[in-house]
């Protein structure tokens, strides 16, 4: 059986794992390593964020933002439109063309803008966050725009984007975009 880590020591393994991690770790896989519940690294990562240490929740797990050291990525923030039901063929188009949706962004009429961290780069990153969505019995932010959203979205190159724009056209999901 593992010891049990307790406080300095166990969030300094968090952020260790965290930071060599490939992909998302979930609270309850960084509980299980450290031996304690999901509810104590939450909030440990609480604590952690409290120390500007550059985590970020997404639906996959938790993720370790590594300063860009350079990168020639594209973003670009897109307005599109669409059902529910739309949501898995606007994600699907995207990461089929190699594009990562970093966000997605509604403009509420109280609260301004509210903004989620997605981080979907692939087909399973899209099942999981769907997955979750109904588990949860949750709907999309952009049900409280009457379907209108702002996706951050990243690509390697112009042609990738330019593609993956072009068929959210035609299926009548963009609406437009900037910067």
């Amino acid at each position: 059986m593992n010891k049990k880590l307790l406080g300095e020591e166990r969030r300094n393994k968090v952020l260790q794992w965290l930071k060599e991690a490939k992909s998302p770790l979930s609270g309850n896989s960084l509980a299980k390593r450290a031996n304690v519940s999901r509810q104590v690294v939450v909030g440990d990562i609480t604590l952690l964020k409290a120390k500007n240490e550059p985590i970020m929740a997404t639906a996959q797990g938790y993720v370790y933002m590594h300063p860009d050291t350079g990168s020639n990525k594209i973003q670009k923030v897109i307005i599109c439109r669409h059902s529910n039901t739309e949501t898995k063929k606007e994600l699907e188009i995207l990461v089929d063309h190699g594009i990562t949706v970093k966000d997605v962004m509604v403009e509420h009429p109280v609260y301004g803008y509210i903004t989620a961290q997605l981080q979907i780069t692939n087909r399973y990153d899209i099942s999981i966050f769907l997955q979750k969505m109904e588990e949860t019995n949750s709907v999309p932010l952009a049900n409280l725009t009457n379907g209108i959203h702002l996706h951050t979205i990243e690509a390697d190159n112009d042609q990738q984007l330019e593609n993956a724009l072009s068929e959210l056209k035609k299926e009548g999901i963009l609406i437009d975009m900037s910067s």
